[in-house]
């Protein structure tokens, strides 16, 4: 099976129902999100992990950088979506797919890189606070 790598911004939330899955799903969306939406390349998941997520307190002033493969076949229902300059590209799954989209998740989903604001406090989760701490900028 061939797999393409896709990343995803999150926040300290995101993140700890991300690992109580064991790093195998993403969790539903919210009433208020109705797409899950995971970007093509690092650099502009880098870039909204570090102007977002570090100023959003939901996101606990921390942005996070995972990334992950999918079945290369089952993303081609999603058109990609240009939302921006030429690396803004990223996939507009809507919240009722994606469990349909995890179950296309090839291994687990890892975190490659953290941002952290100036009002971060690490989780009590101390897993959770060394794998961001060895991964912070």
């Amino acid at each position: 099976m061939n797999t393409t790598l896709v990343y995803r911004p999150t926040g300290l939330k995101e993140l700890a129902l991300i690992a109580a899955t064991g790093f195998t799903q993403f969790p539903p969306r919210l009433s208020w999100q109705p797409i899950f939406y995971p970007v093509l390349n690092q650099p502009y998941a880098e870039q909204i992990a570090l102007e977002w997520n570090t100023n959003d307190e939901a996101s606990g002033y921390c942005g996070i950088v995972t990334r992950f493969a999918v079945d290369s076949a089952f993303l081609e229902r999603y058109e990609i979506q240009h939302v921006g300059s030429g690396m803004h590209n990223e996939l507009w799954v809507p919240a009722e797919e994606l469990s349909l989209f995890n179950e296309h998740i090839n291994g687990k989903i890892e975190v490659v890189k953290a941002f952290l604001g100036e009002r971060y406090a690490a989780p009590e989760d101390g897993v959770l606070a060394k794998m961001i701490a060895e991964k912070a900028q």
